[in-house]
């Protein structure tokens, strides 16, 4: 008689095996995953794509720059080589630098067709999590290049962008990077784009905005006080356009996308790439991470019959040696620095 006994667990002949529990969820899962991950990089793909198109329709403006040896340039700071400063410039014109038609038939700008309305120098620290705007009277009496003495905004008119970015290059001792310019219709155009802005509580569409801007006549200050507005419309517009309500709708941001090719225009050494890349590295930037202000003025004057704005030069030294030695933080905090943008604007 055998009396050896089975293995435990092992299954006799006849008995039909179990059958294995089936365990969907992982495979579930995995689909839910794999969907996602091609939402992920359809919508990455679909925004690089919008990106990139409205990027390359950024009219690039020909010799923006000075073409002077660089003995004749601003000394850079080596300590801020990778700081960036650009000049920004709103036009009382209808046309861009690159559209308007000069005699010969070839776009760009023409002599007295345009003076640069508004003139901001916009430093970006190199750590890229601080920027600093301020801006420049337009009316301030400088020396403007083989021209003599006039004010700051006829630069523009009498020589274009090059002549314009040396003028401010020399007043102020700052050697800028790259320039952008905006004209007035354009900036309406962007305002719409956002859905409008609200400032100081009230809801602005893109006239109502221009308004805003360019008013300084019932201002107790004028110019100056309309440079605190134009500072105070662009913090306004840029805490809004980097609001989740602006960057996670698709209706606006298309809106946003097509209209920034529409209204500015930049140096021609600026590539998409550099714009990408510019882009990437403020993402964490917000409008709370910029100090606006104005350059430090004595005050004004009667020049040959004009009005004119006359900058405080000792004053306004410290302010250009911290923009180019790329120590702005230490100095806004220090009694040196002049008045930011506060909460409330006139």
């Amino acid at each position: 008689m055998d009396t050896r006994t089975e293995p435990a667990g092992e299954i006799t002949a006849g008995t039909p095996a179990p059958r294995p529990r089936r365990r969907r969820w992982p495979r579930v899962l995995l689909a839910v995953l794999a969907a996602g991950l091609l939402a992920l990089l359809a919508g990455a793909g679909w925004l690089y794509h919008r990106t990139e198109q409205a990027l390359s329709s950024i009219d690039r403006i020909p010799d923006a720059l000075p073409t002077l040896p660089e003995a004749r340039q601003p000394a850079r700071a080596p300590e801020a080589a990778d700081a960036q400063l650009y000049l920004l410039v709103g036009l009382d014109a209808r046309t861009t630098p690159t559209t308007a038609e000069s005699p010969d038939g070839v776009p760009g700008w023409q002599a007295g067709a345009a003076r640069s309305d508004t003139m901001m120098l916009l430093q970006i620290a190199a750590d890229r999590k601080t920027a600093s705007l301020v801006s420049l009277p337009r009316d301030t009496w400088t020396e403007i290049p083989g021209h003599g003495e006039a004010k700051l905004n006829a630069a523009y008119s009498w020589g274009g962008p090059a002549l314009m970015v040396e003028t401010v290059q020399n007043l102020t001792g700052l050697r800028i990077d790259h320039l952008a310019v905006i004209d007035w219709t354009g900036f309406r155009a962007l305002t719409d784009a956002v859905g409008g802005v609200t400032v100081d509580g009230t809801r602005l569409d893109g006239t109502a905005a221009l308004e805003y801007v360019r008013e300084r006549t019932s201002l107790p200050e004028g110019d100056l006080d309309r440079t605190r507005r134009q500072q105070n419309f662009l913090r306004a517009l840029l805490s809004q356009t980097l609001s989740a309500g602006t960057l996670t709708d698709p209706g606006r941001l298309t809106g946003l996308l097509d209209t920034i090719g529409e209204v500015i225009s930049v140096d021609d050494r600026l590539s998409n790439g550099d714009l990408r890349d510019l882009a990437w590295e403020l993402r964490a930037v917000r409008a709370a991470d910029i100090a606006f202000m104005n350059a430090p003025v004595s005050g004004t004057a009667m020049v040959a019959g004009q009005s004119v704005v006359l900058l405080d030069e000792e004053a306004a030294a410290p302010l250009w040696q911290a923009m180019r030695e790329d120590t702005m933080a230490d100095f806004l905090a220090s009694d040196a620095a002049p008045a930011t943008l506060g909460d409330t604007v006139r």
